[in-house]
């Protein structure tokens, strides 16, 4: 009868309590001006009163991108900042006094239990969280408390925090935001807590009588 009521309790203990512990261990998250673009980058130039300037430019496998006006430019690995005043340098040629903006964007697979799964480009200062909203959020299956990303068939990493940005989990472009399907335990957490609230119940009216 002992075993019994100990089965129970640990049972109802494991229903309420068996959830995953979220352990991540992130880098630092850089500032965005010292980020660097790399191949398979977009980068977002906005010109001051020249939308025929202005838009979307995929930076090609080597690291050069071209650009209306410019032509072909050299961006691999230059900071952020450098890059804009590179820019404004490069069109002050021909413009007089361009304000030039520019977004860097990954583009990321979000794949897994989501609802519209695909390729989206993304700011890097955007949370994983604010990504899978681009893709339609998790399924009702999803555990958002289960994201890897993975990189070349790798997982780089496992079990990340939904708050962390891009940046912080060193995202790049190509890589897989892969949201886990819940655990079995917490599909049917309803079920095995009315099981063992059940079984605990009769253990003690049993014990009662």
């Amino acid at each position: 009868m002992r075993m019994l009521i100990r089965f129970g309790c640990i049972l109802l203990l494991l229903t309420v309590t068996g959830k995953d512990v979220l352990v991540a261990q992130l880098p630092a998250n850089p500032r965005q001006e010292d980020a660097a673009l790399s191949p398979g980058d977009i980068v977002r130039v906005a010109i001051w009163r020249e939308p025929d300037l202005s838009g979307d430019f995929v930076i090609d496998e080597v690291g050069i991108v071209t650009l209306p006006m410019l032509g072909k430019v050299s961006i691999r690995d230059v900071p952020l900042s450098q890059l804009r005043d590179k820019l404004i340098a490069s069109y002050a040629v021909q413009l007089r006094n361009p304000s030039v903006t520019i977004t860097p964007l990954r583009r990321v697979y979000v794949l897994g239990e989501v609802n519209r799964p695909g390729l989206y480009p993304t700011d890097p200062t955007l949370s994983l969280a604010g990504v899978l909203a681009l893709a339609g959020g998790a399924t009702s299956s999803g555990d958002i408390r289960r994201i890897r990303v993975v990189r070349n068939g790798a997982v780089v990493q496992s079990r990340v925090d939904a708050g962390a940005t891009l940046n912080m989990v060193n995202v790049r472009s190509e890589d897989q935001i892969f949201v886990e399907r819940r655990g079995w335990m917490d599909r049917n957490s309803a079920l095995l807590g009315s099981a063992a609230i059940s079984a605990v119940t009769l253990v003690l009216s049993l014990l009662l009588r």
